[in-house]
């Protein structure tokens, strides 16, 4: 049965999560930095808490502002687009952990940069850092048919209940936080050290619950600490866990510090037992009690009336970007972005529409899309209309031309290659004409990352794909490495087999000979996930030995993608776990 609602007035709720004190605080002590009161260490621990981190390039900063949820709207998108406009060089970024961070930015410019973003209610604060970093949530749990119930005022709860807590500025590694909507596990709680996953029993709503889980060089799969919670416990669990890893994560040595490897020190058993203990200290002190906030009303705007005539594209557009809401009459717009890239220019505009369209809110997502939900079935001619003026009209979310990147090589100092270059390579090819229907390209993820550490995800994608280098006698060359058959689903964590390298040029034409031997070997009814998971690697390497070889005399194959000559491994030392 579907849930009716009637209109009402347009006024959404956007929680605050500023403190003007800590942009005093950041002043304080960058003076003091600059009077050599600190050191360049301990400046460096302080900034990244606050959001501001180190790019390849000197000079320049990389800011991530907190968006806990991806819950945005029009004030946080003009602020956003503001910071773009002054500072950041025009452009924001959303993460996979749907954030906006912004590239280039001058040290000078910070302070500004977050005074504009304060008077939006929006934080830097422990978006970087050993901190307990944005909480993520599933875009869709609050009009999804296959949710219980929307996840967003716990998660919100439990952001209030992390941010600026007295553990969060000194963990021995950053701490990630996920909720789902559903059993299908949409914000990949299985990949992050805690994770909540919504659920009914016996009528009553509340949660499973999973910890330790992680990516990077290294991924481990979450174990299942509760199969049940009500709603109520959440903020206790969290402080035992955030207790547990203060207490036993790697302060020596940074690479093996994250949560992850406390359970694989102590073992499952002896982890769980760990838990219980922290857990009944924090029963015993009534501490973390849950606060939810006030649930807000729904106010989805009236209908807008639509074009007199239907634009060019909409069928195809509606088919691929919308999705029917739970709630009768409404439906959640997708709007695909590259890479997540957004201009300030797109800012303003989805300001606009966000105005005018739904409840006045988006959602950015952990694929770097964007999501506006409560739009009036009888608006989207109109929706659409408005956003084909801003060019953020693209069909294909969540196939292979939606590719997730990481910044890569243009910015980070650990990446080897340029991951969005590669993304974007990706995209055209799957767009030529002897791809665009190949029938794999409508249900294949992909993620790429410009080095091993998966920031873009590699490990849980159908074809991922992270940097490297290789040399063919006296010269280097860019390449990727394929990890096969990854994702999360309501099964759990998978993490792709490596099964080849491939020269970086050659990786867009690797991955059409890869659709096109699903075409020719998979089993009836059989789906993309499921071919790429069990297909053999074996079968793989031999469908794709056209590209062996060493780079081609003529082709630039010894440049990155982007580039016309030349290849330097650039690394530095970086910053994410500093």
């Amino acid at each position: 049965m579907t849930e009716h609602v009637e209109p009402a007035r347009h006024a959404p709720y956007l929680p605050r999560y500023s403190d003007p004190k800590d942009i005093e605080d950041f002043v304080t002590k960058l003076e003091s930095f600059e009077r050599s009161e600190l050191t360049a260490e301990q400046f460096r621990a302080f900034r990244l808490q606050r959001g501001v981190y180190g790019q390849r390039q000197d000079g320049v900063q990389m800011l991530r502002v907190k968006i806990p949820y991806g819950l945005v709207g029009p004030e946080q998108l003009e602020a956003l687009a503001d910071v773009a406009d002054n500072w950041g060089h025009g452009i924001g970024n959303v993460t996979t952990r749907q954030n906006v961070q912004f590239h280039f930015v001058q040290m000078k410019d910070i302070e500004p940069a977050m005074r504009r973003l304060d008077e939006a209610g929006l934080t830097t604060r422990e978006a970087c850092g050993n901190t307990a970093r944005t909480v993520t949530g599933c875009e869709v749990a609050e009009v999804c048919k296959a949710a219980p119930f929307d996840i967003s005022p716990y998660a919100e709860s439990l952001t209030r209940y992390f941010l600026r807590h007295p553990l969060s500025g000194g963990l021995p590694r950053k701490f990630k936080t996920a909720f789902s909507g559903c059993a299908s596990d949409c914000a990949m709680t299985q990949i992050n050290d805690l994770g909540f996953i919504a659920t009914v029993k016996n009528g009553e709503p509340g949660f499973i619950v999973v910890a330790a889980g992680g990516l990077s060089t290294s991924p481990q799969a979450a174990i299942t600490l509760h199969e049940f919670v009500h709603p109520g416990e959440i903020a206790r669990i969290g402080e035992a866990i955030l207790r547990l890893f203060n207490r036993l994560g790697n302060r020596d040595n940074k690479h093996r510090a994250r949560l992850k490897y406390v359970l694989r020190k102590l073992g499952e058993a002896k982890f769980r037992e760990t838990y219980a203990q922290i857990r009944a200290e924090v029963d015993a002190e009534a501490a973390a009690e849950l606060k939810l906030p006030e649930a807000p009303s729904r106010t989805p705007a009236p209908p807008v009336e639509a074009p007199e005539e239907r634009p060019a594209g909409f069928l195809a557009w509606r088919a691929s970007a919308v999705v029917d809401q739970k709630q009768d009459g409404y439906a959640a717009v997708y709007i695909r972005l590259q890479h997540g890239e957004l201009s300030s220019k797109d800012l303003r505009g989805l300001a606009r529409i966000v105005g005018r369209f739904g409840d006045g809110s988006v959602r950015l997502t952990i694929d770097q899309n964007a999501l506006l939900s409560w739009v009036h079935q009888k608006s989207l001619p109109a929706l659409y209309a408005a956003l084909t003026e801003l060019g953020l009209t693209r069909t294909g979310v969540h196939t292979a031309r939606d590719v997730v990147a990481c910044p890569g090589a243009e910015s980070c100092n650990l990446a080897v290659t340029s991951s969005r270059a590669l993304g974007a390579a990706i995209t055209a090819r799957l767009e030529e004409d002897d791809a665009r229907e190949l029938a794999a390209s409508v249900d294949t993820s992909i993620k790429i990352s410009g080095c091993p550490n998966s920031c873009g995800q590699h490990h849980v994608a159908d074809l991922g794909f992270h940097g490297g280098a290789k040399s063919f006698g006296n010269v280097t060359v860019p390449v990727y490495q394929l990890h096969l058959g990854g994702g999360v689903d309501e099964n759990g964590a998978r993490f792709g087999r490596q099964v080849v390298k491939i020269i970086a040029r050659r990786v867009p034409e690797a991955v059409v000979l890869l659709m096109k031997l699903y075409e020719t070997d998979r089993k009836e009814g059989e789906r993309p996930r499921q071919f790429f998971q069990r297909v053999d690697p074996k079968r793989v390497t031999a469908a794709l030995a056209s590209l062996a070889g060493p780079p081609a005399a003529g082709e630039h194959e010894e440049a990155d993608i982007g580039e016309e000559r030349g290849f330097v491994v650039d690394l530095k030392e970086g910053e994410c776990a500093a």
